[in-house]
């Protein structure tokens, strides 16, 4: 399987969530980054190849639409 590269806009759009979410939950940026990676596929799965719809929602909307995605596959209670 061949990865696609992520473009200079999706990776700046995916530091931009970590640290929304990282200052919406109290957390380091460290930890939200491994709860979207390791602990789950969050960031490879949704993050990444939905950066089209979602760049152009606010912050407040992404962070409301990824803790959920973290909750339904059991990262964040």
């Amino acid at each position: 399987m061949t990865e696609t590269a992520i473009t200079p806009e999706q990776s700046f759009f995916a530091v931009f969530c970590i640290e929304a979410l990282a200052d919406d939950l109290c957390l380091t940026g460290d930890i939200v980054y491994k709860m979207l990676t390791e602990d789950s596929d969050i960031l490879d799965t949704y993050i990444i190849p939905c950066y089209v719809p979602l760049h152009t929602q606010g912050r407040d909307y992404i962070v409301c639409e990824i803790k959920e995605l973290m909750r339904k596959r059991g990262v964040l209670r």
